[in-house]
């Protein structure tokens, strides 16, 4: 499989850890099972990922500079 995660219009993926994402879940007032779905398979997730985390994404933004969103990974 090709990496896609160099190539400029791949936003950047990462993994959050723990404690981060209990602050995140919490500020939204949501569960895990909530969160949006990515699948496992995506090719832009890191390879370290796994079913059940959960991945912050950050894109480019026209009007915000940055926009965050998170992702559950799902088989």
């Amino acid at each position: 499989m090709v990496d896609v995660s160099p190539h400029e219009l791949v936003p950047e993926h990462t993994i959050l850890e723990e404690d981060t994402l209990e602050e995140v879940l919490t500020e939204y007032d949501i569960d895990r099972t909530d969160l949006p779905k990515i699948k496992r398979n995506d090719p832009a997730l890191p390879d370290d990922a796994g079913v059940g985390d959960v991945i912050k994404i950050v894109r480019n933004s026209r009007t915000t500079d940055q926009a965050v969103v998170y992702r559950l990974v799902v088989e």
